[in-house]
């Protein structure tokens, strides 16, 4: 997408050039440095960009600063940031250490050509970021660098929100569990967002510091600022729904992940990674879903098959079974089909439930099988921040993946129990799926497994007969993943069922503002 670039408001001619921009669709920023006025226009808008992890357009500027000024070391101390995802890569230093190259033949060769002692301080740390050792040694050394260089210029913005990020890439690296590195980086960036609230990197590093239940409301405000100021970044524009997700916002959720969509459909060329159109995508048919409005969702499901035909990549193919399994579990339009050996976990999970909500049991005990012959074997999965890092889980007996294939067989197998009339083993089999998935990370995104086993549990306790056991799982799962609508939608009938009038008029008139499907109550059979 080409946007035009506005003229910075002042640039001195001198050697430093002291450098305000506002930026035509990706925020405002100031980071002065010894560029020459062409060259440091496309330089601040590569560093406006590389904060919004707008990866190829970033480079593109960079890459146009270099031309315009081939000595100009910071343009190439940008590029060799865009190579990685800082937060969930393993930071392979092959290209960065090509860019590097690029500026000069050694370490001392390319300081040298940095003209200012804190543009030295910035080469310097990604000379350690793309050195020698591990991805963990090396991202925790820059985080170091960016350290001694934050303390040499503590008001400096810009060393301010790189040395933030810095610090969120070490705390992923060093699998910090305690959420101190995070939540000091979110400070950080929230102390930048009170100077310059149109700060790219301010907000996008407060909602990844605080990306997750317990500090998300710190992070909203930051997140509606980012919904508005970088309309060019896709990446950009998908970013505040993992805040508003986790609010239960769910227009905003559905929307904003459109405009991402877009955007990422428009950048895209033959050979890319389709990850911002595959993600934004993926939370956006679930925001649609929430709201009800299955038409949405629907068309989510052609925009990746779209996808998965245009691009021919997996994730893409992935995504689109996910997506398309999802449908299944959210509208409860069963759906029986023949299914491989190897199709996704959610997939089995929605042919499963599917089987057994339409009297199939043969097929449900196969899809059980199949899913209890991929507990052992099932990678650790990505999760629903794949592509943004977010905080790590207590540490587990078991990978993720594997976690969750055990709650999707015991959902299974605990379904099959209930219809055969077995009440008390489906509820003891969901009991423990719960247990499990309160080990996992805690929910911040789409649901995953993609049926909450809490939500579950209360379907089936409500069916048994035992109403106040029911609301109160149900309460549970809206507190994990608030304003989910068929845990909303069971809360009113468990409400209901025992005599809980008033609350179960409480949740009705929340699920009213924002439902757009089929009317629903408490004595509704069929909410589609």
């Amino acid at each position: 997408m080409c946007c035009r670039l506005l003229a910075c408001a002042v640039i001195a001619l001198c050697l430093v050039t002291p450098a305000s921009a506002q930026l035509e669709n990706v925020g405002n920023l100031s980071f002065p440095t010894s560029a020459k006025p062409d060259a440091q226009r496309h330089f601040l808008r590569g560093v406006a960009i590389l904060h919004s992890f707008g990866w190829k357009q970033a480079i593109a500027e960079f890459q146009a600063a270099q031309k315009l000024q081939p000595d100009f070391a910071m343009a190439y101390w940008g590029e060799t940031l865009c190579y990685n995802h800082p937060l969930n890569s393993q930071m392979d230093p092959k290209e960065p250490r090509n860019v590097l190259a690029r500026l000069g033949p050694d370490r001392a060769a390319r300081v040298a050509k940095a003209a200012t002692d804190r543009e030295k301080g910035f080469v310097n740390a990604v000379e350690d970021l793309w050195g020698e050792g591990d991805s963990r040694q090396r991202r925790v050394a820059y985080m170091t660098a960016m350290e001694r260089l934050f303390k040499q210029y503590p008001d400096d913005d810009e060393v301010k929100t790189f040395y933030a990020l810095s610090i969120l890439s070490a705390s992923a690296a060093l699998d910090d569990r305690t959420a101190r590195m995070n939540v000091k980086a979110g400070a950080l960036a929230m102390d930048v967002f009170k100077k310059n609230p149109n700060h790219p990197g301010a907000v996008h590093y407060i909602i990844h510091a605080f990306d997750d239940p317990v500090h998300a409301p710190l992070a909203l405000e930051a997140a509606r600022v980012y919904a508005k100021i970088v309309p060019a970044v896709s990446h950009a524009i998908h970013m505040p729904t993992h805040i508003f997700i986790q609010h239960g916002m769910w227009e905003l959720v559905a929307n904003q992940n459109i405009r991402a969509f877009n955007v990422g459909k428009e950048l895209w060329q033959p050979g890319d990674v389709p990850g911002d159109m595959s993600h934004s995508g993926d939370w956006g048919q679930y925001g649609f879903l929430q709201l009800g409005d299955y038409a949405g969702a629907r068309e989510r499901i052609q925009a990746f098959e779209w996808m998965a035909d245009t691009t021919k990549n997996p994730r893409a193919s992935s995504a689109l079974s996910l997506v398309r399994a999802r449908y299944i579990i959210e509208t409860e339009e069963w759906k029986v089909q023949p299914v491989a050996d190897n199709a996704s976990n959610e997939t089995i999970l929605a042919n499963g439930i599917s089987a057994v909500k339409t009297g199939d049991l043969a097929t449900a005990e196969k899809m059980a099988a199949l899913l209890a012959s991929k507990i052992k074997v099932a990678a650790p999965a990505a999760g629903a921040h794949a592509d943004h890092g977010g905080a790590p889980a207590p540490a587990p007996a078991m990978g993720e993946g594997d976690k969750g294939v055990q709650i999707m067989h015991k959902e299974v197998s605990a379904l099959i129990a209930q219809a055969r009339g077995q009440a008390d083993q489906a509820i003891a089999l969901l009991t423990e799926a719960t247990k499990i998935e309160e080990t996992m990370r805690a929910p911040n995104g789409a649901a995953d497994p993609i049926k909450p086993s809490h939500e579950l549990l209360g379907e089936v306790l409500l069916q048994a007969g035992k109403a106040k056991e029911a609301a109160d799982v149900f309460e549970t799962s809206l507190i994990r993943m608030p304003n989910r609508a068929r845990s909303l939608m069971g809360a009113i009938k468990a409400h209901t069922a025992a005599g809980n009038k008033t609350r179960a008029a409480e949740r009705q008139a929340l699920l009213n503002s924002f439902w757009k499907g089929k009317p629903f109550s408490g004595t509704s059979t069929d909410p589609r």
